[in-house]
């Protein structure tokens, strides 16, 4: 009896699989070259309506009743005010958080729960994080609609994405690093500080680039917190009132004039210049890692 045979004889059904195989292949295909096509065609629509308003002005400028008059200068100096605030208060918390829960926390039913809990935290609509810093930055600590209300509440964002990320890139330190530095007489604190973090840092720097990437096209949780959508000067200190460019870019949506749905579309490719450039940070920073591992 030949393979074929034997293959007949124990796979009776093998022809209909892979009939419903390529069936669902085909599927599965359509649907990715759906999603493609339609952004595809969302960026150029995008671009052929923003690009005539782009120039040196529009990003100097602060907004106007006129559109020809009409910047973001305001939106794009409180999104980089919110950003850095957001990385100094997530960063440290996050990463500190992760090097806890992989190198020094016991593995007991309190740090289930925990566990748990982050997973889930990561998953929970930003909208519900908006109103959470509504209820405690802007109103119960009386902070108002300061920058650094906004920043800890995008803090709250992207908190569980750091900690998620930053433990996946520690625990892909091979556990024979540690074992031959604790073999040499190192202690726990110089084996997390001299060997752990260091092998660890490109993946948790590339995991916090793309959370705050995420955070800075947020406009859900800014809007709860009430942020201005008009602003005519430059936040000089945390406590300064802001606004960001999804909430200038809504503001122009919003507008009757015609001539406000290019700008807005000026403001959509500002953004997504900055969304991909931190996007491409991530991904040179991944490949210089992997390079330096296989030499």
């Amino acid at each position: 009896m030949d393979r074929s045979d034997w293959t007949k004889r124990f796979n009776p059904k093998i022809s209909t699989r892979r009939i419903w195989g390529q069936i669902w292949y085909s599927l599965f295909l359509l649907a990715i070259l759906i999603g493609v096509i339609g952004l595809t065609i969302l960026i150029i629509r995008i671009l052929v309506q923003g690009i005539p308003w782009l120039s040196i002005t529009f990003l100097t400028e602060f907004p106007s009743r006129f559109p020809e008059r009409a910047g973001m200068k305001s939106a794009i100096f409180g999104s980089i005010w919110i950003i850095g605030l957001t990385a100094v208060f997530t960063v440290p918390v996050g990463v500190g958080a992760a090097i806890y829960l992989e190198e020094y926390a016991r593995k007991n039913w309190i740090y289930r729960i925990v566990e748990i809990n982050v997973a889930n935290l990561a998953g929970v609509p930003s909208i519900v994080y908006g109103l959470l810093g509504l209820a405690v930055f802007v109103q119960l600590l009386s902070l108002g609609r300061s920058v650094v209300a906004g920043a800890l509440t995008m803090s709250l964002l992207v908190l569980p994405i750091v900690i998620i990320t930053s433990r996946e890139a520690i625990r892909s330190v091979p556990s024979t690093y540690r074992e031959a530095a604790y073999g040499l007489g190192a202690t726990q604190f110089q084996v997390v500080k001299s060997i752990v973090i260091p092998q660890a840092l490109p993946g948790i720097m590339t995991g916090t680039i793309l959370a705050l990437s995420r955070a800075i096209g947020e406009a859900a949780p800014i809007i709860a917190i009430s942020a201005l959508v008009f602003l005519t000067f430059v936040p000089s200190h945390p406590l300064d009132q802001f606004t960001v460019m999804p909430i200038q870019i809504y503001n122009w949506v919003a507008r009757p004039q015609e001539d406000f749905r290019g700008i807005a579309a000026a403001g959509i490719v500002v953004l997504l210049v900055v969304l991909l450039s931190m996007n491409a940070i991530a991904i040179i920073i991944r490949n210089k890692t992997q390079k330096r591992s296989e030499e």
